[in-house]
């Protein structure tokens, strides 16, 4: 038994490592490798050093992972869009390759908005973006504080509750969750959280995560699934409410330079994630676009979800 979002931490694969990697999978400071076509590297910035991977060529695409995502899980996409655009995916300050310069500290949002502006402004901008679930947070906020290096904005699956007209149940709900980390664990409140958004197919017991087993995967995919797993914690213990909690600037958004589109999946009709969407979409005053899939679903159908990405971008 698997569930959607573990399985695109885990089926994703990622590039073997190179003499210029560290024995962590980490280039060292300063070092680009390329594999197939990809090179990763890394970009320092106060606070933090960004590990980051680019491939193909065109006009840049920078895709912001949410929550405790990391770049290995777009490999696919960023595969179907490497022959359209130049794509740049990255590893959020806190989450696996992206380290701290000391102990961690809680996620802020316009830190992580400067990083990607940072990252923009490093390999070349101005630049389309993709952020999903947490990281269009980071993307809206990018938007609305550094118009001029953003030329459209795709925010899929936003969890935006802070414009709903009544966001309190929905921050009930993440207390409740940060509530369980707490006093439970990380394994209760991932499955607490999988069951609340519909990732878990039903199939989990209560309070338990799904069964899943990396041994019989590939070594790169389940380095992928052991790394993304290993970010759970961070995300629940600070990063999680600042992503929940953000409210995006709406007027900055209307006023700005950067067209936002909303992205909605096809099959997130009755998830929460539907309706906190929908107010950021309703509040900006656009019709969302649908696109394949659930809230995972540019990991299960990659090449059709590239496509309506790709016409969003036009």
């Amino acid at each position: 038994m698997t569930t959607r979002l573990i399985a695109a931490a885990a089926l994703l694969s990622l590039l073997n490592p190179t003499p210029s990697i560290a024995q962590n999978g980490i280039p060292k400071a300063g070092v680009s490798q390329m594999t197939n076509a990809t090179q990763s590297a890394t970009l320092k910035v106060p606070g933090a050093t960004l590990y980051y991977e680019t491939t193909g060529s065109g006009p840049t695409l920078l895709i912001i992972p949410g929550g405790p995502q990391d770049a290995g899980v777009f490999t696919p996409l960023a595969a179907e869009l490497a022959g359209r655009f130049r794509v740049v995916s990255y590893d959020p300050r806190g989450n696996s390759r992206s380290s701290f310069d000391g102990e961690a500290t809680p996620l802020d949002v316009d830190q992580q908005a400067d990083d990607a502006a940072a990252l923009i402004g490093h390999v070349g901008g101005p630049a389309h973006v993709f952020g999903t679930s947490g990281g269009a947070q980071i993307g809206l906020n990018l938007a609305a504080r550094h118009p001029h290096l953003v030329t459209t904005l795709v925010a899929h699956e936003p969890p935006s509750m802070m414009l709903m007209d009544d966001p309190e149940p929905m921050l009930a709900a993440d207390r409740a969750l940060h509530e369980t980390y707490r006093t439970q664990g990380v394994d209760a409140a991932m499955a607490q959280f999988f069951a609340e958004h519909g990732l878990d197919g039903g199939e989990a017991p209560e309070g338990d995560m799904p069964d899943f087993d990396p041994a019989g995967m590939p070594p790169e995919a389940a380095e992928t699934f052991m790394r993304v797993s290993g970010n759970f914690e961070y995300w629940l213990a600070h990063g999680m409410l600042p992503l929940s909690t953000y409210k995006p600037d709406v007027t900055a958004l209307k006023v700005g330079a950067p067209r936002v589109v909303v992205a909605i999946g096809e099959q997130s009709t009755g998830h929460p994630i539907h309706a906190m969407s929908m107010a950021l979409a309703n509040a900006l005053g656009v019709e969302p676009v649908s696109v394949p899939g659930d809230h995972m679903g540019f990991e299960a159908q990659p090449a059709e979800f590239a496509q309506r990405l790709e016409a969003a971008f036009k």
